[in-house]
């Protein structure tokens, strides 16, 4: 699985370590620096943008004098840099093309720092790895996205399928493992690529509520990190989900799950 890296910050008078891979940006306001993270947690530190810019990996990009952006958690470029959880930061725009220049140099050693280490060589080994998900009742697949140079993900290759999947899918297990979603289905909906781009290179764990036209399917997916390059994905069918209230607080907890609360 992937090394999770760490930053020691003080914050609130407490001593806080952040996984590095979860800092989406950093941000100067007054004497003090914000450190943004995933699921929208802010801590407010002391310590200056150059102290931290130290601490960091090489794997984050100043936009701007008070501003350092994981180069993960950018999607694109455009007037303002475009972050995959749906933010956008202002940048110094006459330092645009540098700034796409870093960006795409350390996107590419992302991609290349992806090693084989720990991963299933054969079709074989991934099915012995993931033996305890053959028979379960849901769909379950792992799956290795495909990145361009610029590294979005534009395809995905499925590593190991259950039998669930394969009826999900209507496909058997021999025509989908080692073939690319897109070779699989002529009408792929590239909906699914961004997401499955965030859980790989972002190890952020989503669930996705959407429709498949490939299968002609309301799916509920949660897509969550495994191996580097890849994840896995736990597919249901909707109409065959059934919500049941077995307390008072259901309902609550209906609403907090929807953002209502």
């Amino acid at each position: 699985m992937q090394e999770t890296k760490h930053i020691t910050i003080i914050s609130n008078r407490k001593k806080i370590a952040l996984s590095i891979s979860a800092v989406l940006y950093v941000f100067v306001v007054g004497k003090n620096t914000q450190i943004h993270i995933l699921g929208g947690k802010v801590y407010e530190t002391r310590m200056s943008l150059s102290q931290l810019e130290k601490e960091l990996d090489d794997g984050f990009i100043k936009v701007h004098r008070g501003c350092l952006v994981s180069a993960m958690a950018i999607h694109d470029i455009t007037e303002t840099i475009n972050l995959n959880n749906g933010e956008s930061l202002a940048y110094t725009i006459r330092k645009k093309k540098q700034i796409i220049e870093q960006l795409q140099l350390k996107q590419r050693n992302i991609i290349n720092s992806f090693n084989n280490r720990g991963i299933p060589e054969t079709e074989e080994e991934y099915f012995r790895y993931y033996s305890s998900f053959d028979h379960m009742p849901f769909a379950f697949a792992d799956i290795e996205m495909i990145f361009n140079e610029e590294r979005h993900a534009v395809d995905w290759i499925f590593r190991y399928g259950n039998d669930a999947l394969a009826k999900l899918e209507k496909l058997s297990l021999d025509e989908m493992i080692g073939n690319t979603f897109g070779s699989l289905f002529s009408n792929m909906n590239s909906k699914w690529l961004k997401s499955y781009e965030r859980t790989a290179l972002y190890n952020e764990t989503l669930e996705i509520i959407d429709f498949s036209p490939e299968i002609d399917t309301y799916l509920k997916v949660i897509c969550f990190p495994t191996f580097k390059g890849h994840c896995g994905c736990i597919l249901f069918n909707i109409e065959e989900i059934e919500f049941t209230k077995n307390s008072s607080e259901a309902q609550h907890a209906l609403d907090k799950y929807f953002g209502n609360n």
